[in-house]
């Protein structure tokens, strides 16, 4: 059951923020954005040419995008439910659990940047979905699996968010969070599903740079993992407050 009191506020804005840049950042790993053409032509039930040339299939893709974008959030809202419950119930070392959720963000960060790298977050865990393309349930249940199946390979990332989810030690916020990362994951694959042909040379330029991405990447979980560990992120939404009043009275 969700908790009730302010879910929308000054103090989550930050958090929200790098939930939609980090789910950005997933989509642009090199798990994700190098099969988003082929899995959209499979959901849709087209080839990639049709999808680049005619408007109906690109129709018909966008459909299917739509329900496999729902099918992925339904994972990661369970996923930020389920983290930030666990949060919750450790509220009474709530310090403590911040500081930890800091250093783990940290070492993920420092996996992204090359500073070392944690092998099994290297790998995939691919779930087969059957023959489920051409359908709107079965987009649904490759976003389902999509979620699940591709988890260890966005682990830094999404380990991250579920950090941060637990760390607010509120269903509600922690969710809200989860929801925004897959906002942030799921828009682009709207974006390619609508706008394919004038997106391949974005794509293919961001393919030819992945690791300049990555590395990106690497250092925004760093910065983020140090500054909760400082104190400086709950410091940053004060600074926030105190900017832009307007702020205090949203939730």
């Amino acid at each position: 059951m969700l908790d009730s009191g302010i879910i929308f506020d000054a103090a989550l804005l930050p958090a929200i923020i790098v939930a939609v840049v980090a789910g950005l950042f997933s989509f642009l790993s090199p798990c994700v954005l190098p099969v988003v053409p082929p899995y959209l032509a499979y959901m849709g039930g087209v080839s990639v040419s049709e999808m680049e040339k005619e408007s109906v299939a690109r129709r018909r893709v966008l459909m299917s995008a739509l329900f496999f974008v729902m099918g992925l959030s339904t994972v990661f809202l369970l996923l930020g439910i389920a983290v930030s419950a666990a949060g919750r119930m450790m509220l009474q070392v709530q310090e403590w659990f911040i500081i930890i959720a800091g250093v783990v963000i940290m070492v993920l960060g420092a996996h992204f940047v090359g500073v070392f790298r944690i092998g099994f977050l290297d790998r995939e865990l691919r779930m087969d979905a059957g023959d489920k393309g051409g359908s709107a349930f079965g987009a649904y249940i490759l976003g389902l699996a999509f979620a699940f199946g591709w988890t260890p390979c966005l682990g830094p990332i999404l380990g991250a968010i579920l950090s941060l989810a637990a760390s607010e030690a509120s269903v509600s916020r922690g969710t809200v969070l989860l929801a925004f990362y897959a906002l942030g994951l799921g828009i682009p694959f709207l974006l390619v599903a609508a706008f394919f042909p004038r997106l391949k040379g974005l794509m293919g330029w961001m393919k030819r740079h992945m690791d300049k991405i990555e590395r990106t990447s690497g250092l925004l979980l760093w910065t983020v993992g140090l500054m909760m560990l400082t104190g400086q992120f709950a410091a940053f939404s004060y600074w926030l407050l105190e900017r832009f009043p307007a702020l205090a009275y949203v939730g």
